[in-house]
């Protein structure tokens, strides 16, 4: 057994240190999004600080803390840089990922590997594309076939593959190592916001997997439970909260940057002083603090509630349990991302002119926010929390619900 020393943190001091790698990564963030390279050095500073590992096991080195503090450590890298935030954040799914679905043995040997070598994971199961083909070769499956998104592909240690065996239904998801002969991430990924997370498409040619690493599957055969779908309310929880930490940081840069540069309009017939003394700012600011404070509790609200079914025993979740945590976290996303977008929208009218100068890249958090809210139609979501206001209806379990 492998253990790696990492002193016990509170939680508070797991958001401490998130908040120190944001402010590293505050300091360039303009620069690196303009370059749009690999962010290797980002993601070592997230394994040199230990978030990597803040949901692995303590005998193996990790923090053991819950999910609503991961929540909040993703929301706190994203307000700095909302591509590493994504990144963290999905890490965090995927590295729970053998805990959804893979038996006890399984999901031991994950985490002790991940978190006592403080790996770093990628996920290639973007729904939207066919499923990877699955051949069962006796005491090994097959895996090949291509996915168009592949986030974090070129800074992952471990991918998460998921397929349908050939000649069946059956889903089958595994673990693998990133850097291999059979899997290949393209240069793709070109996109107007979160240029940082190397989402591009991969492909992935006669990766072999042992049927004992075959996750959740015994003898072949796998036993479902409403636990195993607990991934997609998890991550549309982990968007909203990068989604959340984009809004906030654009919203404190504009205050900053009206503090301190924001000229007063010198022709309305009250001159102020400076820009902090106009009424039409402070009216602005003031509704958007307003609807920022009323997402932030909404989302720690979901955040409670999932991360107390996630750290259950997997064979306590009900359907309806699961179905009313996916639409409060249905209602939370859209509420992220109508501020989100309105506040990357807004600020411009209130810092003025001059900050629309490449130089404070104030853009980059529209962009950001508007990219990543494209992954599924938030008027879905709408509908779900409509169904179940008006009709008491909870969403069925689907790839995007």
């Amino acid at each position: 057994m492998t253990t790696t020393e990492n002193p016990v943190r509170t939680e508070a001091e797991w958001l401490e240190t998130a908040r120190d790698v944001a402010a590293k990564l505050a300091v360039d963030a303009v620069e690196r999004d303009r370059a749009n390279q690999t962010p290797h050095r980002e993601v070592q500073l997230l394994k040199d600080s230990g978030l990597v590992t803040l949901l692995g096991p303590p005998e193996h080195g990790g923090g053991g803390q819950s999910w609503e503090t991961a929540y909040r450590v993703t929301r706190e890298v994203a307000r700095a840089d909302g591509s590493i935030g994504q990144l963290l954040g999905y890490h965090y799914l995927w590295a729970w990922a053998a805990r959804l679905v893979a038996t006890d043995a399984q999901i031991a040997a994950v985490e002790e590997l991940y978190t006592s070598n403080k790996l770093f994971f990628g996920g290639a199961v973007n729904p939207r594309d066919s499923d990877l083909t699955i051949t069962d070769e006796g005491d090994e499956i097959v895996y090949n076939g291509h996915k168009s998104f592949s986030t974090g592909s070129k800074v992952s240690d471990l991918t998460v593959l998921e397929g349908v065996l050939s000649g069946t239904e059956d889903h089958i998801f595994a673990i693998v190592p990133s850097k291999q002969d059979g899997i290949v991430f393209h240069d793709d990924w070109d996109n107007i916001g979160q240029r940082l997370t190397e989402s591009g498409g991969v492909s992935i040619t006669g990766v072999r997997v042992p049927w004992e690493s075959a996750a959740g599957y015994v003898d072949k055969a796998f036993r479902p439970l409403t636990y195993n779908t607990l991934n997609v309310p998890a991550i549309q929880l982990v968007f909203t909260n990068f989604y959340l930490g984009i809004a906030q940081g654009a919203l404190e840069t504009a205050l900053a940057y009206t503090r301190d540069r924001t000229r007063p309009w010198p022709y309305g017939g009250d001159d102020k002083e400076s820009a902090a003394q106009e009424w039409y700012i402070l009216d602005a600011y003031g509704d958007l603090q307003a609807k920022l404070w009323a997402v932030e509790a909404l989302t720690d609200k979901a955040g409670a509630a999932i991360s107390a079914v996630l750290h259950a025993p997997r064979e306590d979740l009900t359907p309806a349990a699961r179905g009313e945590i996916a639409v409060l976290i249905a209602a939370a996303k859209q509420r992220a991302i109508d501020t989100g977008l309105e506040i990357g929208t807004k600020i411009f009218e209130l810092t003025g002119a001059r900050a629309s100068a490449s130089q404070y890249g104030f853009d980059r958090f529209w962009r950001n926010l508007r990219t990543h809210s494209l992954h599924d139609p938030v008027a879905y979501k709408r509908r779900e929390v409509g169904a179940y206001a008006l009709l008491n209806e909870i969403p069925e379990p689907t790839w995007y619900t």
